[in-house]
């Protein structure tokens, strides 16, 4: 959960809600989000199909290594942190439940100039990029009660093989043919970003 919104200079909306605590109780998820939590700039980050952000924590434990530094859950603004899942490689349109809310995986985070200002590391947009552990972002296919602890169960694959790794590869700039394509032909990938996928094409 949001924390509080704390100033971002620098950004589009002057502020962010990117500041997130883990909480004891639980919060219902709605198809606009966790239910008490905040969004502070909706254009980029408004869409149902963000609606619940999830981070791993193995993702985490790799990042505090390669950092040095120590990285507590929530940090990178997630709503869910998770174990046992590898989120960067389910495929695009996998269902997944936790607690008694059912989530569809949509899009990988994209860095931007807030998430490197909030973390004051320098060329964090690049160095994030690199790593290549974007985190998933869900939309709520099924509204839910959700709490600290619950598990997080894969209950659906596509069998298409395109996965969010894939998504945040090629809009970082991969235009490997083969991988582009598979993007456009993905069923469970959004119209908006098959239409600007299409533009890479040769």
């Amino acid at each position: 959960m949001v924390h509080e919104r704390i100033p971002d200079v620098g950004g589009s909306v002057g502020e962010t809600a990117i500041d997130k605590r883990p909480v004891d109780t639980p919060k219902f998820v709605t198809e606009n989000g966790v239910a008490g939590d905040h969004r502070a700039d909706m254009v980029h980050h408004g869409s149902p199909n963000q609606a619940v952000y999830a981070y791993a924590k193995e993702d985490y434990d790799w990042w505090s290594a390669e950092l040095g530094l120590e990285l507590n859950p929530g940090v990178f603004g997630e709503n869910l942190t998770t174990t046992g899942v590898d989120l960067n490689n389910l495929e695009i349109g996998s269902k997944v439940k936790v607690g008694a809310a059912l989530l569809q995986a949509t899009a990988p985070r994209i860095p931007c100039g807030t998430f490197q200002r909030w973390l004051n590391l320098e060329h964090w947009v690049k160095r994030f990029t690199e790593g290549g552990r974007p985190g998933t972002y869900f939309k709520v296919l099924k509204p839910g009660e959700v709490s600290a602890g619950d598990e997080l169960t894969v209950t659906e694959r596509p069998s298409h093989g395109v996965t969010i790794l894939d998504y945040f590869k090629v809009q970082s700039g991969d235009r490997d043919q083969n991988r582009v394509q598979s993007l456009v032909n993905c069923l469970d990938l959004d119209n908006a970003s098959r239409e600007k996928f299409t533009k890479f094409l040769k």
